[in-house]
């Protein structure tokens, strides 16, 4: 596959990674638009997350795939969640120290948002990432439009949201795997079980990056949304 910058910016080759879920993906976008990705297949969701085992070599072997050492990387991009805090932590410091080891600019990209690029866009994409204690967190994407902002709630509340855009869309991600039954019976359809679109792309990181802009990378911290089940003392 490939991609292309948006009209008036300068290409670049991006390295991108999202560890938003349980699933660690990685990407390289070289500026030609060609795309060298490590995609777990969605089966990963239900595993249990391996970030700090899997990340360093899944962004290796994208750059082995796309025949680049670090020196020919424009810029890292990251997904910002939200997500898992434990892999939003381990996702943003990678891509913290990987920036600053060599001087280049940290673009943050909403995983949310890579969720919903992932999936076809002949329709609304409700995006949805597990958040655990029975709720997920949302958003709604009509083409390039924000129909309803990154937010976390239950089914049930997620429901009477979705009734107030007057949207038909489709649901994906670990999120909609988790709450397929209550979708459904609200009237959401869900993709397949077995289908790709439930999987944060780390391709999508690296499209959406494309148009982001760059921050040092101390300014570049997670979107939680919520508080931590547990806090340092």
């Amino acid at each position: 596959m490939s991609a292309s910058a948006p009209r008036g910016v300068r290409p670049v080759t991006i390295l991108g990674f999202d560890t938003s879920t349980a699933a660690t993906t990685a990407c390289v976008l070289r500026d030609d638009g060609e795309e060298f990705e490590v995609a777990p297949g969605p089966e990963r969701l239900a595993e249990r997350p391996a970030h700090a085992a899997e990340l360093l070599p899944a962004v290796h072997e994208a750059m082995g795939r796309a025949g680049l050492g670090f020196a020919a990387i424009g810029a890292i991009a990251v997904g910002l969640g939200p997500g898992t805090f434990t892999g939003l932590r381990i996702g943003v410091a990678t891509a913290r120290a990987l920036a600053k080891s060599q001087g280049l600019p940290l673009r943050g990209v909403s995983s949310l948002a890579a969720l919903a690029e992932g999936m076809p866009d002949d329709r609304p994409r409700l995006a949805l990432i597990d958040a655990k204690r029975g709720e997920a967190y949302a958003a709604v994407f009509d083409g390039d439009r924000e129909l309803l902002a990154p937010l976390v709630a239950g089914p049930e509340a997620l429901l009477d949201r979705l009734g107030s855009l007057n949207a038909d869309p489709l649901a994906a991600g670990d999120g909609a795997l988790r709450f397929r039954a209550e979708l459904e019976a609200g009237g959401i359809a869900v993709a397949p079980a077995d289908s790709p679109f439930h999987v944060v792309r780390g391709a999508s990181i690296c499209r959406l990056a494309l148009g982001a802009p760059g921050a040092p990378p101390e300014q570049v911290i997670p979107q939680y949304l919520r508080e931590p089940d547990a806090v340092p003392r």
